[in-house]
């Protein structure tokens, strides 16, 4: 099945299917990047800013400025009221998001590769010439942790940024459903797929991200 953005819909399915792990983890060894689409949400100047759940798309808009623990399991964290920092939840241990250097969050380029053998950590608010204003050409890598199994998978986000640094949006964001698989940013279109949903696995799965029975 193709995809080019995830409904509220296929979000439950795709969660409770990340639940199940093992089921994915013996699936296949085929990309299967799951795409936001466009979803523009605003990041807040703000000490909160933006939390997201990659998985299910909880944040916590509105209202800004709602604290990050109103979204459960949530993957990424971007604010500051005067720069743009890049927070990490406690899982992975050693931060979640690609830096080319301590504290500073890599703007990639499309056709990067975020994996295994990237570089992860958080970014603080004050590193700023990586990020070009006036463009939505600023892409940064992350990777989370699928708690119920254990398993770590790649993703990426777009940021568009005005012409300051606190006026910025966060585009779209993509990630790997196989667990520790690389991701390429910005795949051409169409390559996106969501393979391998058992229905038996997906009612099964009943756990992660605040899924209740």
């Amino acid at each position: 099945m193709t995809v080019s953005f995830v409904s509220s819909t296929a979000r439950t399915t795709i969660a409770l299917a990340i639940g199940a792990g093992a089921l994915f983890a013996a699936a296949t060894a085929h990309a299967q990047v799951v795409s936001s689409g466009v979803v523009n949400l605003p990041i807040p100047t703000s000490t909160n800013g933006l939390y997201v759940n990659v998985v299910t798309g909880a944040n916590n808009l509105p209202p800004p400025g709602t604290a990050g623990t109103t979204v459960p399991g949530w993957d990424i964290n971007l604010w500051s009221t005067t720069g743009l920092g890049f927070f990490s939840p406690s899982a992975p241990l050693g931060g979640a998001y690609v830096v080319t250097a301590p504290g500073f969050a890599a703007n990639l380029a499309a056709g990067a590769v975020v994996g295994g053998a990237s570089t992860f950590g958080s970014g603080t608010s004050s590193n700023l010439a990586q990020w070009a204003l006036n463009s939505a050409n600023n892409y940064f890598g992350f990777r989370f942790l699928n708690e119920a199994a254990g398993t770590t998978h790649y993703g990426w986000g777009q940021v568009a940024i005005g012409a300051s640094i606190t006026d910025r949006t966060l585009v779209q964001y993509a990630f790997e459903l196989t667990p520790n698989t690389a991701i390429t940013v910005v795949p051409e279109p169409g390559t996106y797929a969501l393979m391998g949903l058992g229905l038996a696995g997906l009612l099964a799965a009943r756990r992660r991200f605040g899924m209740a029975d």
